[in-house]
C-alpha cells in the first residue's frame, strides 16, 4: 500500500542532487526521537467519522519502531490534538476551511476529554514518555514549542516522524522539525494517508527538499549497527 520504495526516476534526480539517497545514513539512537502523530481514537476508530482505515493498518508497525527504538536508548514522543471546548486557537482554519459541519464534528472528538480525543488504546504507550497536545496541524507551532523544548531537552537531534494524516498533520511536523534543524525522517510504512497518492507526493516532495524517507526496517537496521 505504501508508495515506496520510491520510483527509478525520483531515485536518480535525489542521487544527483546530493550523491546518494539516503541523507541521514548514520542514526544514533541516543539521540533519536520517534514522534507519532494523532494516532487518537477519532483517527484510528471506524466508528468516527474522522477516522481512516489506514491509521489502523500501521499501529504495528508504530510499536515494533517503538520498542527498537527504547531497546536502542532512543525517545519515543505521543503528539495529539487536544483542544479546549472554551477556546479557539485557529478559526480561520475552522471557520472558513473545514466548513461547519465537518469544524463541529471535528472540535468535539478532539476536545480534551472526550473519547476520541484518547490515544488509541491499542498503542505501545508506556508510562513517562510524554504525551504533547497540539492546536493546529504542527506538533511544533500547535504546541507552543512544547515538542521542541521536550526534545532539546533530551538531547535529541534526529526525529522520525509516524501517525496520522500522512500529508497534513505529519508532513506539517515534519517540515517544522527541519526547519527547526532536527535531522528528520519521515517513516514510510508508519504513516497513513487516506490515499497511495497522497503518500507518494508527500514522501516525494519531503526527500527532494526538507529530508530523507526510509521504512521501519532501514530504520532500525540503522540503529543496531
Amino acid at each position: 500500500m505504501t508508495p515506496y520504495p520510491f520510483p527509478p526516476e525520483l531515485v536518480t534526480q535525489i542521487v544527483a542532487r546530493r550523491g546518494r539517497l539516503h541523507c541521514y545514513d548514520e542514526l544514533d539512537p541516543r539521540r533519536t526521537a520517534l514522534v507519532v502523530v494523532d494516532m487518537q481514537r477519532g483517527f484510528v476508530d471506524e466508528h468516527y467519522g474522522t477516522s481512516l482505515h489506514g491509521a489502523r493498518a500501521i499501529v504495528p508497525t508504530i510499536n515494533r519502531l517503538a520498542d527498537a527504538l527504547r531497546r536502542a536508548g532512543g525517545a519515543v514522543v505521543w503528539v495529539v490534538w487536544a483542544l479546549d471546548s472554551h477556546e479557539d486557537p485557529w478559526p480561520v482554519f475552522f471557520e472558513h476551511v473545514l466548513g461547519p459541519e465537518a469544524s463541529e464534528r471535528f472540535r468535539d472528538t478532539f476536545t480534551i476529554g472526550h473519547a476520541g480525543q484518547a490515544l488509541w488504546s491499542e498503542l505501545d504507550h508506556r508510562p513517562g514518555e510524554a504525551i504533547i497536545g497540539k492546536t493546529n496541524f504542527s506538533g511544533f507551532s500547535g504546541s507552543g514549542g512544547a515538542l521542541e523544548r521536550h526534545l532539546r531537552q533530551a538531547g535529541c537531534d534526529t526525529v522520525l516522524i509516524a501517525g496520522t494524516v500522512t500529508n497534513v498533520c505529519c508532513e506539517s511536523t515534519a517540515r517544522e522539525a527541519a526547519f527547526a534543524n532536527f535531522r528528520t525522517i519521515m517513516v514510510a510504512d508508519a504513516n497513513a494517508g487516506r490515499s497511495d497518492t497522497d503518500n507518494a507526493v508527500a514522501f516525494a516532495t519531503f526527500a527532494r527538499a526538507f529530508g530523507d524517507v526510509m521504512s521501519a526496517d532501514e530504520i532500525i537496521e540503522r540503529l543496531q549497527r
